[in-house]
């Protein structure tokens, strides 16, 4: 039944995913708020497709804060790169720079509001990566960032990405670890019934010393670990 299950979740996610990636390119330039709806009902999707097809719940502790925040997220596996936009109120997720040089992909994620980091471009790229967080943030958005740099297996825990704290230093918000355990189940291959867990930590002060943050952030998106 595994199999059977997952292969229904490629045919029905990825064929009604065409659709969702369509609309969304066609709205690019006509419309950033419609993309982002679009783009919003394609992480439920997603999510509706896992929980129905694939028989896996999601379990989630805790709630995103009324008032702007820093989500550091935990990243196991690419469940929840989709499902940020159902998991945080409107979402303006820190990604690569490289993907904004994808073809079409680069122009969608720009409209939708991610915000870029070019690790190579020195002070000049990073206050333009400020003063897009601090909008966003303004606007009401909730920052994400997953401060690992890449998807882990699960039980791991590798030091956070030199860069992460000194983001965490400029922005000047309160810093929220999520803890999330998905790669049991959700593989990149044969996903199999089971939990996804979720877990909001207690939020972190902005203006902590380098060590404090980092360590706080740290324990916090590995609390699920255990």
């Amino acid at each position: 039944m595994t199999i059977i299950r997952n292969i229904a979740f490629w045919i029905i996610f990825y064929t009604g995913s065409v659709v969702y990636v369509l609309s969304a390119l066609a709205l690019v330039r006509i419309s950033p708020e419609g993309l982002r709806r679009v783009a919003d009902g394609w992480s439920g999707y997603h999510r509706a497709c896992v929980r129905h097809i694939l028989r896996i719940r999601v379990e989630i502790e805790g709630a995103p804060l009324a008032q702007p925040a820093f989500y550091a997220l935990k990243h196991e596996s690419f469940f929840e790169a989709i499902d940020l936009p159902t998991l945080l109120p409107r979402p303006a997720p820190f990604a690569k720079v490289e993907l904004f040089s994808i073809p079409g992909w680069g122009a969608a994620a720009k409209a939708y509001g991610l915000i870029a980091v070019d690790r190579d471009q020195g002070p000049k790229a990073l206050r333009r990566m400020i003063t897009e967080a601090r909008a966003s943030a303004a606007a009401g958005r909730a920052l994400a960032m997953f401060p690992e740099g890449t998807r882990v297996p699960h039980g791991d825990q590798p030091p956070l990405k030199s860069g992460f704290v000194g983001i965490y230093k400029l922005l000047g918000l309160q810093v929220v670890p999520v803890a999330v355990a998905s790669r049991d189940v959700y593989h990149r291959r044969w996903k199999k019934p089971g939990v996804i867990r979720i877990r909001f930590g207690a939020p972190i002060p902005p203006g902590l010393e380098r060590e404090d943050a980092e360590a706080r952030v740290h324990a916090g998106i590995n609390a699920l670990n255990a």
